[in-house]
C-alpha cells in the first residue's frame, strides 16, 4: 500500500510540474545541474547573434555590466555615473573568451540553437575600476541562503524542493547573475508539511525547520496566480531577523519568481557591501608639468577626456611650475589616482606633503589648493 501511495505522489508531482512549466511557456533545454550561468564573480555568459567583432564587443560590454553587478551586488551598477564609458571599452578588461552553443526546443517543438559568449575579465583591473568609480564591493565568499518556495497554480500550494530544481530555474539563475547562490531544501516529509507555514508567513517556523542548513538565512516566498498573471510575495530572513519584505507581479511565472533573487540581493548588499573609499565628487586643483607645446596640451586633454572619473577640465593659468587646472572629478582624487596610467602621467607632488611655507597640510577636499597635486606628463 505504501508503494502505491508513493507512486501516486510521484505521478501527481510530475503532473503538477509539467502543468506549471507548460503554463509559463518554458522551453525544454539541457539540464546542467547547479552549474552557474557564469563561473565566478569575474566571468559572465551573454547571448550573441554572431561571432563577428561587432557582436563580440557588444557582448563584452554586457558581460562587464553583469560582472560589475555581481561584484557590487547592485543590479543597476551599469547606470551609475562613469560606468557607461568603461562599458564601451570593456574589451580592454578581457582576460579571455570562448563561445558555447546551447541546444533547446522552441515553443513549436522545433530544435533551436543559441550562442553564448563566455567572457573572463582580469580580476585586478575590474577591482581597480570598481574602486575608481566608487562602486560598492560585496566581499566573497558569499552566503547561500535556503530558498523556501511554495507554488499554488490553483490546486493548492506545494513546496519546490531539490528534486524540482528545474521549476525554480529562473530564480536560481537570477541569483547567479546577482553574484550569489540559493539552495533548496531536500524535500523531507516534515519540509513538505511546512508549506502551510510558508503560505501564512510563519517565519519562525521556517527558520526552525531550516536550522539544519547553513548559513541561517532563508528566502521565503509564495507564488500564486493573480489577475493577469502571477504574484510572488517574499520575505528574507538573516539569522532569525527579517531584513526585507517585497512582492512582484508578472505575466510570466518565471519572471515573478526571479523577483525573489533581486530582492534578496538588494537586502544582502545593503547589509554586507562595502563602499570603496574613492573620495567625494567635486572640483580639485591639479598642476600638470611636462607641457612644453601645443601638442602636449592636446595629448593631456585627450587623456583626461578619456578618463571616466573626469567630468570636466578648466585650465586656470600657466606658471613656471606647470599648467594649473581645475578638474571636476566624479570620485575625488583617490578615484583619479586609481585610473591614472603612471607610464603616461606620473604623480610628483601630492596633498599631505610639505607646503611651501613648511607646514604639513591636511588631505585636500574639493576645491582645496593648500597643497597642489602635481602630475608630470611623460
Amino acid at each position: 500500500m505504501q508503494g502505491s501511495n508513493r507512486k501516486r505522489w510521484a505521478w501527481a508531482t510530475a503532473l503538477w510540474l509539467g502543468t506549471l512549466l507548460a503554463a509559463t511557456g518554458a522551453q525544454a533545454q539541457r539540464v546542467e545541474g547547479d552549474r552557474a550561468v557564469a563561473q565566478g564573480l569575474y566571468a559572465a555568459e551573454v547571448p550573441v547573434n554572431s561571432q563577428n567583432e561587432a557582436a563580440r564587443n557588444a557582448g563584452f560590454s554586457r558581460a562587464l555590466a553583469e560582472v560589475l553587478a555581481k561584484l557590487s551586488g547592485d543590479g543597476a551598477a551599469a547606470s551609475r555615473p562613469g560606468v557607461g564609458r568603461e562599458l564601451r571599452r570593456a574589451k580592454e578588461y578581457v582576460d579571455g573568451y570562448d563561445y558555447r552553443q546551447d541546444e533547446g526546443v522552441s515553443a513549436s517543438g522545433a530544435p533551436s540553437f543559441s550562442t553564448k559568449l563566455v567572457v573572463r575579465f582580469r580580476e585586478e583591473d575590474v577591482d581597480g575600476l570598481a574602486a575608481a568609480l566608487g562602486l560598492p564591493v560585496w566581499p566573497a565568499p558569499r552566503p547561500k541562503p535556503v530558498l523556501w518556495l511554495a507554488i499554488d497554480d490553483g490546486s493548492g500550494p506545494r513546496l519546490v524542493a531539490l528534486a524540482q530544481n528545474n521549476v525554480a530555474r529562473s530564480v536560481l539563475q537570477r541569483a547567479k547573475q546577482r553574484g550569489f547562490s540559493l539552495g533548496l531544501p531536500s524535500g523531507s516529509a516534515a519540509e513538505q508539511a511546512a508549506v502551510g507555514a510558508i503560505w501564512r508567513g510563519d517565519v519562525a517556523a521556517i527558520a526552525r525547520l531550516s536550522s539544519r542548513y547553513s548559513p541561517p538565512m532563508q528566502l521565503i516566498g509564495k507564488l500564486y496566480r493573480s489577475k493577469g498573471g502571477w504574484t510572488a510575495d517574499w520575505t528574507f530572513v538573516d539569522n532569525g531577523r527579517v531584513l526585507s519584505k517585497w512582492s512582484g507581479s508578472e505575466v510570466d511565472a518565471r519572471r515573478a519568481m526571479a523577483t525573489g533573487a533581486d530582492g534578496a540581493a538588494d537586502a544582502l548588499t545593503k547589509r554586507y557591501a562595502r563602499h570603496s573609499p574613492a573620495g567625494p565628487p567635486g572640483k580639485y586643483r591639479v598642476t600638470f608639468t611636462g607641457i612644453d607645446d601645443g601638442s602636449d596640451y592636446v595629448r593631456l586633454s585627450a587623456l583626461l577626456q578619456g578618463m571616466s572619473v573626469v567630468r570636466g577640465m578648466t585650465p586656470l593659468r600657466a606658471t613656471p611650475e606647470g599648467l594649473e587646472v581645475d578638474l571636476e572629478l566624479l570620485t575625488g582624487l583617490p578615484g583619479f589616482r586609481r585610473m591614472v596610467d603612471d607610464a603616461v602621467l606620473l604623480e610628483v607632488g601630492a596633498t599631505g606633503g610639505i607646503a611651501p611655507d613648511g607646514s604639513v597640510p591636511r588631505e585636500a577636499a574639493p576645491g582645496d589648493v593648500v597643497a597642489p597635486v602635481v602630475f608630470r606628463l611623460l
